[in-house]
């Protein structure tokens, strides 16, 4: 005698064991369709098949160095409610109402005097670089 359901065909008999057999087999995922499992992680100095489009690698933009992106980050945390372009007293004021570091007032105070019309400006004219594109 064949084991299966009277409520339905050998079809759904087959799909619902599929769904199923990584339960029984324990450790298994439990996913029906394979295509729903995650991937893995690459190993340790395995490179990953992940391709970017051309200027948006990771990593340091040309035309600056990792030190001077971090620095510049966090410029950006403390001045991001910025609406551009400010002055650099507007710049100092936002600084030190948002409770900034000392670090990141004193930058801002060493500004000269003009105004600026984004970030990319604040970290030009603090010595930090600026990214360079590629097109």
């Amino acid at each position: 005698m064949e084991r299966g359901s009277d409520k339905h065909g050998p079809r759904l008999d087959s799909q619902q064991k599929h769904e199923t057999e990584g339960m029984m087999r324990g450790g298994g995922t439990t996913h029906a369709e394979e295509w729903k499992e995650p991937e893995s992680m690459p190993a340790a100095g395995e490179e990953s098949m992940r391709s970017y489009p051309p200027g948006h690698e990771p990593g340091v933009p040309e035309g600056m160095t990792g030190h001077s992106v971090d620095v510049r980050a966090d410029l950006a945390k403390w001045l991001s409610d910025t609406h551009w372009p400010k002055s650099k007293d507007d710049l100092v004021r936002q600084a030190e109402e948002a409770d900034a570091p000392d670090r990141v007032t004193d930058m801002v105070r060493s500004l000269p005097e003009r105004i600026y019309t984004n970030m990319s400006d604040v970290g030009e004219a603090l010595g930090l670089g600026v990214e360079r594109r590629r097109w």
